[in-house]
């Protein structure tokens, strides 16, 4: 298990890491792994972890250069969306999916809200999880009989716990967040909320 570092720590010595690899030979197959080089791993690991909150943000900053067809960028939406939710006395974690609610589109487009999800799941709740997860399916019945897809997908959880926050989410702030003339908070606003979740995983 990867632990969090004291935090009097330093959580990376290159140097350290360069001499350590000297001074052990490292296994060629995962199953001759001694608990020796499983822990030099587990620290070696730990920065990496840590420093999620910086890539978060740099995925949202990417989202500047993709507008994809709509009338504002997608970090704009992303921004003016978690702003609504804001507004609206949205709790914190509601707050920050619809920040990074489709942060995906950096990967790809067609199933962004599953790899936003997969990112997501261990720093977040199930509720939050599974509603970047199925946000496209409820998103659907704004859109989707123009593409001829059906419009009820939303249907098949409604029997879910998160069902209605999901609804609120879609409908009163994702899809209404393409005002380009809407005032934002600027993505430094948020940058603090990043770093409150992000900061180390719940599980691992």
């Amino acid at each position: 298990m990867i632990r969090r570092p004291p935090r009097s720590t330093p959580l990376y010595s290159s140097a350290a890491s360069d001499v350590y690899k000297r001074q052990i030979h490292m296994f060629t197959k995962m199953s001759d792994g001694t608990k020796e080089e499983w822990e030099h791993i587990s620290q070696e690991h730990a920065p990496h972890i840590m420093d999620m909150p910086t890539r978060v943000i740099e995925m949202l900053r990417q989202l500047e250069g993709l507008s994809l067809g709509f009338g504002t960028n997608q970090l704009h939406h992303a921004l003016q969306t978690a702003t609504m939710a804001k507004k609206a006395g949205a709790d914190d974690e509601m707050i920050l999916i619809s920040l990074i609610h489709d942060m995906g589109k950096v990967v790809n487009v067609p199933n962004h809200g599953q790899i936003c999800a997969e990112i997501i799941k261990p720093y977040v709740s199930d509720d939050a999880y599974n509603i970047i997860r199925t946000h496209q399916d409820f998103q659907g019945e704004h859109y989707y009989h123009y593409l001829g897809k059906p419009r009820d997908l939303r249907k098949n959880y409604e029997s879910e716990s998160w069902f209605e926050k999901a609804k609120q989410f879609t409908d009163e702030w994702d899809q209404a967040a393409f005002d380009p003339e809407y005032d934002t908070k600027p993505l430094d606003y948020f940058i603090p909320l990043i770093e409150k979740f992000f900061s180390f995983p719940k599980t691992i």
